[in-house]
């Protein structure tokens, strides 16, 4: 058994401790890591910032995702309400699961006028209060378990209008307990990891400049992912037993193409010990496990959201079993897969592109 895991323990070891190399930069003979650079630091930001103009929608059913990313755009003039963004974002209203880059999509091809949305990994709380503080409304989603129901843990969004650093609180439009709804410097902190620390922003397209520029290096796409990943490093060296610090290793590795490090940190995320419902809202270790060639370990994990009670209502569930089917060559299992996918969220694209590649023989 030492044998077994003797590699894999080496590539963690690794992972701790060489990987400050990836995406460094050197200079004058000197490696010096990407940093999150902003052009407002805290010391210039003001201590409290209120950002108004939203109307205040409280979700439907298992609709927190198309709900906020509502109220965010009616900052902008949008006037329909979430049923519009829920029949686009999860036709289906038993989805479990709308994923960031279907909101950003969402907006940047649904949403009238020139209002776009960039999503980023890899925030903090100096960068929600600049955003905020320089008009841009952002949304971000964050692990929840919400009082008195105790359903147990699960994904939310919120839109994040307001801080105040005397009172050590953002302000939010929560969803699902209320317009106005405050939450520590600490709970967002600590919540917020759960999901890679991914925030959305939207913005006028006028504005885009701008907001690159208070991005700083984050402003790229991949840097910021190197970023991001830098980040959920710096936090398994502090508690090697954070599995949310290991999951977020594993999706920015997904995210950087480098599939054998995203695979061991996910692995490691799993040994320690992740909600039950984590695969409902995440899905780089499906994608991490199918570049690797590991399709059973991602049939199983397919299989256990078919099992767990909610699992079966997210597409992604389908859509990985189909990959994972398609690389074993099991063709006809992966259309059935594919298929399934689509019957649940027709504009579920990646599985349409899967099908439609099946059927012309590409």
């Amino acid at each position: 058994m030492k044998l077994r895991f003797f590699p894999l323990l080496m590539l963690l070891f690794w992972l701790l401790t060489a990987l400050p190399l990836i995406g460094a930069q050197q200079t004058g003979g000197t490696t010096t890591l990407p940093t999150s650079s902003l052009v407002s630091p805290s010391a210039l930001l003001p201590s409290a910032y209120t950002l108004t103009g939203f109307r205040y929608e409280a979700q439907m059913w298992n609709n927190c995702g198309p709900a906020t990313i509502t109220i965010a755009l009616s900052y902008f003039g949008y006037q329909p309400n979430q049923t519009t963004a829920a029949n686009w974002l999860k036709p289906n209203p038993e989805d479990k699961n709308v994923s960031p880059w279907q909101m950003t999509e969402f907006v940047n091809t649904q949403a009238p006028g020139t209002t776009r949305a960039l999503l980023r990994y890899g925030g903090d709380l100096t960068l929600l209060k600049t955003l905020i503080s320089n008009e841009f409304p952002v949304v971000i989603e964050a692990g929840y378990d919400p009082e008195p129901d105790r359903l147990g843990w699960m994904g939310h969004y919120m839109l994040v209008k307001a801080y105040d650093d005397a009172a050590q609180h953002f302000i939010t439009e929560d969803t699902y307990d209320g317009s106005n709804l405050p939450y520590t410097y600490d709970h967002i902190e600590q919540f917020w990891q759960h999901f890679n620390n991914v925030y959305l922003v939207l913005y006028d397209v006028e504005r885009e400049a701008e907001l690159m520029t208070l991005l700083g290096t984050n402003a790229d796409a991949t840097q910021n992912i190197q970023n991001a990943l830098e980040q959920a490093r710096q936090s398994a060296i502090a508690d090697q037993t954070n599995a949310f610090a290991w999951f977020n290793m594993g999706s920015n590795f997904v995210m950087l193409g480098m599939y054998p490090e995203a695979a061991a940190a996910y692995d490691q995320a799993r040994a320690v010990g992740v909600p039950w419902r984590m695969m409902w809202y995440q899905f780089g270790a499906f994608e991490a496990y199918n570049a690797v060639g590991r399709y059973e370990d991602t049939l199983a994990l397919s299989h256990a959201n078919l099992n767990d009670g909610g699992g079966q209502y997210v597409e992604e569930t389908y859509y990985y079993a189909g990959v994972a089917r398609e690389g074993m060559g099991d063709m006809e299992r992966a259309m059935v897969n594919y298929n399934s996918a689509l019957e649940f969220n027709p504009n579920f694209s990646p599985a349409r592109e899967a099908r439609d590649r099946i059927v012309s023989g590409g």
